[in-house]
C-alpha cells in the first residue's frame, strides 16, 4: 500500500465518527446531515487542490514554463482543480469562524454559493443548508477536517475518504434506500473487463456517479488523460443522487453530463448506437414498467422480456440488457450487474436472452458471492457485451465463477482484494489471448515479492531493538534478585524460570531469523533487478522461494512466541518487585511502555513477513490454476462455452451450470491466516455492535428518567 494511505482505514474511522456526531448531538437524522457532510469533504478537498494548484502554478511562472500575467481560472481547471473564490477557502473560513463562531454556517453557505458561481457545472448542485447545525457542531466537523494530515492530503486520498463516506451512508439508507452506491470492488471489476478507455462512456443509472469515477482511476493508471480520452454521459432519476454524482464526479476532478431521467422511457443524451462503453447498476426485478410506454422503442430490438395483465413489463431486467446492448456502437463494450436469477429466468426472457446470445455479442459472464453489497445481502452477476468481439470467440461465452474469490471485510460485507481483481482480469486476459498481460502481472507479482523481501530486514531490526531493550531491564532485574539473599526461591523463580523460557526462544528465533533473512537477501539478488518474465522462468522462481516463504511463515510465528514470552516475564517481572519490594530496581512503567512498544513492533514484523508471503501465494494461485500461461477450464472457476452448450443448457448463462464444483483443497492449502483473520473481523463487527447497542440502551434510558 502506498505510503499516502497509511493508517487510512483509522483516518477514515476517525472522521466518520466526527461526522456521526452530528447525529449523536443534535436531532438530526443520517437523512438530514449527510449532503451537508459531503459538502464539507468536497470544501476541503477543493481548496487541497487550489492550494497544490497554485503551488505548481507558482513553480511554473518561476521556472519560465508559464508568462508572468495574472493567473486565470482556467490556469486551475487545466491543473485538475476548481478556481475558488476568497470566500471559499478553508483556511479564510476558519479564521472567520474563530472570531465569530455563530456565524459559521452562514460562512460555510456563503463558501458553496460563491463555488457555484464561479463554476457553472457545479450550479445549485452544492448543498447549503448548514443552517440546520449548532454552530458548536458544525465547528467541530471543520476542524476535524482541517488537521495538517487532512490539508496536506492528495487527491487519492480524498477519493478514499469520499467513496468511504458514501458507503457508509449507504449502510445507513441514508437516501434513496442505500441504493445510489455500488461497492468499488464491483465497480472495478466491470472496469476491468470492459476497459473503457477512449471515446463515449455511458451509465444510464449512474447513481453516485462511482463508474466513472473508476474507469478515470483505470486510464490515469495506464499513464493516460482522463479529459483527453473519454466523456462521461449518465442518466438518473433522482434529483438528489445527481448532485451527489456531480460531487463526487468534481470531488476527483473530473466532469460529466448528467441528465436527470427515467431511462425506461427516456434517451435525453440521443446515445442510441453511439457508445464505446456502457457501465451500469441498474434497480433489480422492476416490475411497474408501463409496456405500452416503450412499445417500439428502436433501445429493445430483442422485444418484451413478458407484459402482465395491467399492462406492465413482469420483470425490467431484460430491458436494462437490452438497453446496454443497444447503446453500444459496432466495437463497443458493456457491463453491468444483474440479478443472479436473471441468468437462467424463463418464458419470454429465455426468449430474449436466447437472441442476444444469438448475436455473439454475450462475452463474460462473472458471477458475484453474496454480501458484496451494502443494501442487499444477495449474491448477483455481473453481465459483458462486447459487438466488436472478433470471429474466432463469437461462438464462445467465457463463465468465471468468482463465489469462492471474496475478502471478508467485516462480518456482513465481502469485497474483491487489489491482488483479487488483478487475477480475476488476468483469466479475462487469456480468454482473450493476451498472454503477455498475463505473464506482466506474474512479473509484477515477483517484483512486489522482492521489495518486500527487502523490507524484512528493517522491520526485523526494529522488533529487536524493542526486544533488546526491554530484555535488558529484565536481565537486570534478574542479577538484582539474585544477589538479595532473602528472596525466597518459591518467590523469585517463577519469574526466572520464564526468563529462561523467553531466552530459549530467542535463541531458537535468532538462528531461524538470520536463515530467512539471508534466503531473501539471496532470491532478491537473483531477482530483484530482473523479474522472470517468461512462463518457465517464473515457475522456476516460484518454486525457488516456496522454501522461503515456508520459514517467513515459521518466523511470523516465532515472532509471536518470543513477545508472548517476553511479556509473560514482564508480568512476573511486575508481582515480584512488589512482592519483594525491589521497586527501585525495576521501573514497572517503563517495562509496560517498552511492553507496547513491543507489540507495535512485532505487529509490523508480522505484517511485512506475511506481506512477502502474500505476493509469492498470488503467483501460486495464477500459476496452479493456469500452469501453461493459457486460458483452460478451472473446475468451479472458469470455463470457456460454446453456444451449442449454452442452447443445450436451456440457454442458461449461469457461471456455476458450466464451471462444475472446485475440487476439496489439501490441508496443506488451507489458508488459516485468512481464515482467522475472517473470525477475528466477525468478532470485532461483533463486540462493536454490542457497544453501539448497549450504548442506545443507556440513552433511551436516560431520555426516560430512569
Amino acid at each position: 500500500m502506498p505510503d499516502v494511505f497509511r493508517d487510512i482505514d483509522k483516518l477514515e474511522a476517525d472522521l466518520w465518527e466526527a461526522a456521526d456526531n452530528l447525529r449523536a448531538n443534535s436531532k438530526l437524522t443520517s437523512s438530514d446531515y449527510f449532503m451537508p457532510v459531503l459538502g464539507v469533504i468536497f470544501l476541503r478537498h477543493a481548496a487541497n487542490r487550489f492550494d497544490a494548484a497554485t503551488r505548481q502554478i507558482q513553480a511554473d511562472q518561476a521556472s519560465g514554463k508559464m508568462p508572468k500575467r495574472k493567473v486565470q481560472p482556467a490556469d486551475y481547471i487545466s491543473r485538475r482543480a476548481l478556481w475558488l473564490p476568497e470566500a471559499a477557502h478553508y483556511d479564510t473560513i476558519m479564521k472567520k469562524a474563530t472570531s465569530d463562531q455563530s456565524g459559521l454556517p452562514k460562512l460555510v453557505t456563503g463558501a458553496m454559493e460563491a463555488i457555484e458561481a464561479a463554476f457553472d457545472p457545479l450550479k445549485n448542485v452544492l448543498p447549503k443548508d448548514y443552517g440546520i447545525f449548532e454552530p458548536a457542531v458544525l465547528e467541530n466537523l471543520m476542524r476535524t477536517f482541517n488537521t495538517e494530515r487532512i490539508k496536506n492530503a492528495t487527491g487519492d486520498v480524498f477519493g478514499r475518504i469520499y467513496e468511504y463516506f458514501l458507503a457508509k451512508f449507504s449502510i445507513q439508507k441514508a437516501h434513496d434506500n442505500g441504493e445510489f452506491f455500488t461497492p468499488a470492488s464491483i465497480v472495478q471489476t466491470i472496469v476491468n473487463v470492459i476497459e473503457p478507455d477512449h471515446g463515449t462512456v455511458f451509465d444510464p443509472a449512474c447513481g453516485s456517479g462511482g463508474m466513472f469515477v473508476q474507469s478515470s482511476h483505470f486510464i490515469e493508471q495506464a499513464g493516460g488523460d482522463t479529459a483527453k480520452k473519454v466523456v462521461f454521459y449518465g442518466q438518473e432519476k433522482n434529483r438528489d443522487t445527481i448532485r451527489i454524482a456531480k460531487m463526487n464526479l468534481a470531488v476527483h476532478g473530473l466532469e460529466g453530463q448528467i441528465a436527470e431521467a427515467i431511462t425506461y422511457y427516456q434517451d435525453e443524451h440521443s446515445l442510441y448506437g453511439k457508445c464505446d462503453f456502457v457501465m451500469a447498476n441498474p434497480p433489480f426485478n422492476v416490475d411497474l414498467v408501463d409496456a405500452e410506454r416503450i412499445q417500439g422503442d428502436p433501445r429493445l430490438p430483442f422485444g418484451l422480456p413478458g407484459v402482465n395483465k395491467a399492462k406492465k413489463v413482469s420483470n425490467g431486467n431484460y430491458l436494462w440488457l437490452s438497453y446496454f446492448w443497444s447503446y453500444l456502437n459496432e466495437k463497443g463494450r458493456a457491463g453491468c450487474v444483474m440479478s443472479s436469477q436473471a441468468s437462467s429466468a424463463g418464458h419470454g426472457e429465455k426468449e430474449v436472452r436466447r437472441k442476444m446470445v444469438e448475436t455473439g455479442d454475450v462475452d463474460v459472464m462473472v458471477s458475484i458471492r453474496s454480501n458484496f453489497f451494502y443494501t442487499r445481502t444477495v449474491p448477483c452477476e455481473l453481465w459483458f457485451f462486447d459487438r466488436g468481439k472478433p470471429a474466432e470467440r463469437r461462438d464462445t461465452v467465457l463463465m468465471i465463477d468468482a463465489r469462492n474469490v471474496f475478502r471478508k471485510v467485516n462480518r456482513k460485507i465481502n469485497d474483491f482484494s487489489p491482488e483479487q481483481l488483478h487475477n480475476l482480469a488476468a483469466i479475462v486476459w487469456l480468454y482473450r489471448g493476451q498472454r503477455d498481460r498475463f505473464l506482466a502481472l506474474v512479473t509484477d507479482y515477483f517484483r512486489r515479492v522482492c521489495e518486500e523481501c527487502a523490507a524484512v530486514p528493517g522491520a526485523i531490526d526494529t522488533f529487536e531493538k524493542a526486544l533488546g531493550e526491554l530484555r535488558m531491564r529484565l536481565a537486570a532485574l534478574a542479577i538484582s534478585v539474585n544477589n538479595v539473599w532473602d528472596v525466597p526461591a518459591e518467590t523469585k523463580q517463577p519469574f526466572l524460570d520464564a526468563l529462561l523460557e523467553s531466552s530459549d526462544a530467542v535463541t531458537a528465533y535468532i538462528a531461524d531469523r538470520k536463515r530467512a533473512i539471508k534466503d531473501c537477501a539471496a532470491f532478491v539478488k537473483k531477482y530483484g533487478k530482473k523479474p522472470p518474465k517468461s512462463n518457465a522462468a517464473q515457475h522456476a522462481a516460484r518454486h525457488a522461494f516456496e522454501p522461503v516463504a515456508e520459514r517467513l511463515r515459521g518466523l511470523v510465528k516465532q515472532v509471536d512466541l518470543v513477545f508472548k514470552l517476553t511479556a509473560r516475564v514482564a508480568d512476573h517481572a511486575a508481582n515480584l518487585v512488589v512482592e519483594t519490594g525491589l521497586e527501585s530496581s525495576y521501573d514497572r512503567r517503563a517495562a509496560n511502555r517498552l511492553v507496547k512498544q513491543l507489540d507495535d513492533t512485532r505487529k509490523d514484523a508480522v505484517e511485512q513477513l506475511k506481506r512477502t508471503v502474500y505476493f509469492h501465494r498470488q503467483v501460486a494461485w495464477l500459476e496452479d490454476r493456469f500452469p501453461k500461461a493459457d486460458l483452460e477450464a478451472v473446475p468451479g472457476l472458469v470455463r470457456l462455452v460454446t453456444r451449442a452448450e449454452i442452447a443445450a443448457a436451456d440457454w442458461s448463462l449461469t457461471p456455476g451450470r458450466y464451471v462444475g464444483v472446485a475440487p476439496q483443497e489439501d490441508d496443506e492449502d488451507f489458508d488459516f491466516e485468512e481464515t482467522l483473520r475472517g473470525i477475528h473481523v466477525e468478532l470485532a463487527d461483533l463486540n462493536t455492535e454490542a457497544a453501539d447497542l448497549a450504548a442506545k440502551i443507556q440513552a433511551n434510558f436516560q431520555e426516560l428518567g430512569i
